[in-house]
C-alpha cells in the first residue's frame, strides 16, 4: 500500500526558489538605480526568503539523516541575508563582498551535494551540479569586476554617463537571478519522478508486494 503524497516536495522547493529569484531579477532588471544599496536590498530578500524555504524543505522534504545541506544553504541565506539588510553596511564593498562570498559557498555546497548525488543515482542531482557551477560562476564574475572601476562613455543625443563596477556588479547579480529563475522553473514542471524518490519508505511500500528490481531512484531530491 502506498504511503500518503506529500504536500510539500522537491518540486515544491524548486519552483519557490525560481518564484523569488525571478522576483529578484524583476527588481534589479527595472530599477533605474543600480546603486548598492537597491543591490543589496533585493538581495537580502532573495536570500533570506530562499534561506527560509530551505528551512522548511529540510523538516518536510529531506530524511533526517540528508537534511543537513538544506540547513548549512538556509544558514549561509541567513547570515548573507541579515549582513546586506544593514543599512548603514550598504556600500560598494560590501556588497562585492558578501555577494562574493555567498555565491561561493553556496555554489560549493551545490556542487559538493549535486557531485555526491549523482554517485548515488538522485534524481535531481545534474540540477544541484549546476547551480552550484551558476553560483561559482556568479563570484568568479564580480572578482573580476577592479575596485573602483569607473568607464565614461557617452550616449549622442542624450548626453554623458558612467559606467561603473557598482553597476556591473548589480546587473550581474541581476542576471544571476533570471538564469536560475528560469533553470528552477523548468526544472520544477519537468516530469522526473523525483517526488516519489524524495520519500525511501513510499518505495519501500510500493515495491514489497511484488518484489520487482526496477524502481525508482532510491535517493531523495538533492536540489536546495
Amino acid at each position: 500500500m502506498s504511503a500518503p503524497a506529500r504536500a510539500f516536495t522537491v518540486r515544491h522547493v524548486q519552483l519557490l526558489r525560481a518564484l523569488f529569484a525571478a522576483a529578484a531579477a524583476v527588481m534589479i532588471t527595472f530599477s533605474p538605480d543600480h546603486s548598492a544599496a537597491v543591490g543589496l536590498s533585493v538581495f537580502s530578500g532573495f536570500v533570506l526568503t530562499t534561506g527560509l524555504v530551505m528551512l522548511v524543505a529540510a523538516w518536510l522534504v529531506y530524511p533526517a539523516g540528508q537534511r543537513w545541506p538544506a540547513i548549512v544553504w538556509a544558514l549561509l541565506g541567513f547570515v548573507a541575508g541579515m549582513t546586506a539588510g544593514v543599512p548603514a553596511w550598504r556600500t560598494e564593498d560590501v556588497f562585492f563582498v558578501v555577494v562574493i562570498a555567498w555565491a561561493a559557498a553556496t555554489g560549493i555546497l551545490e556542487l559538493v551535494v549535486g557531485l555526491r548525488g549523482r554517485r548515488s543515482g538522485e534524481a535531481t542531482a545534474r540540477d544541484s551540479v549546476t547551480l552550484g557551477a551558476f553560483g561559482l560562476l556568479l563570484a568568479v564574475l564580480l572578482l573580476t569586476i577592479p575596485a573602483g572601476f569607473v568607464q565614461p562613455y557617452a550616449i549622442e543625443g542624450a548626453g554623458e554617463f558612467e559606467l561603473t563596477g557598482i553597476i556591473l556588479g548589480v546587473g550581474m547579480f541581476g542576471g544571476y537571478a533570471a538564469i536560475v529563475a528560469v533553470f528552477l522553473a523548468i526544472a520544477g514542471l519537468s516530469p522526473k519522478g523525483d517526488d516519489a524518490a524524495a520519500d525511501p519508505q513510499t518505495i519501500e511500500n510500493d515495491t514489497a508486494p511484488t518484489g520487482h528490481a526496477d524502481t525508482a531512484p532510491t535517493g531523495h531530491g538533492g536540489e536546495r
